[in-house]
């Protein structure tokens, strides 16, 4: 048997201009994260901001590390800090920018797997969606109303 496909929703922005203000301030805070990512190998800096319920704002951005499997990216640090400090607190959204060396980024950059597992997780430790707010360095915006949206099937079982 075969089902239907997955369908992904979500709203394009021309620019940062064209966002709310708080979805723009929220970006503008994970702009300036992202220039204190630690990022000597990749050249690869990613910045992240979450907006909590509470109206704080939590910043991360990528850490690196020479055994590569060490490195940690922007939007984990970001939540872990979050749940060590906020652990009642949920998360409303979160924007996600990245600034390469080699090359300006013109699209949004989507988290990788691990991070969308991740706020996959805690959406259904919160039970309340977390928005996502993703851009390059410059360019277009992206907003997703759930991670759900960029991973439909996440794992989850209560089997553990």
């Amino acid at each position: 048997m075969r089902k239907g496909g997955l369908n992904i929703s979500y709203r394009i922005y021309e620019n940062v201009a064209e966002l709310e203000k708080s979805d723009a301030d929220l970006m503008l805070a994970a702009e300036k994260s992202l220039k204190n990512a630690y990022a000597v190998y990749s050249g690869f800096r990613v910045g992240a901001a979450l907006l909590l319920e509470n109206g704080e704002v939590i910043l991360g951005n990528n850490q690196e590390n020479i055994a590569f499997p060490s490195s940690l990216c922007a939007e984990r640090v970001a939540l872990y800090y979050c749940k060590a400090n906020y652990p009642d607190v949920k998360v409303v959204k979160i924007a996600i920018t990245a600034k390469a060396s080699s090359l300006k980024l013109i699209e949004p950059v989507s988290p990788c797997g691990a991070c969308r597992q991740v706020m996959s997780e805690y959406e259904r430790i919160q039970s309340s969606n977390i928005e996502m707010i993703l851009k390059g360095e410059e360019g277009e915006v992206f907003i997703f109303d759930t991670v759900t949206e960029l991973l439909p099937l996440a794992f989850e079982t209560k089997a553990l």
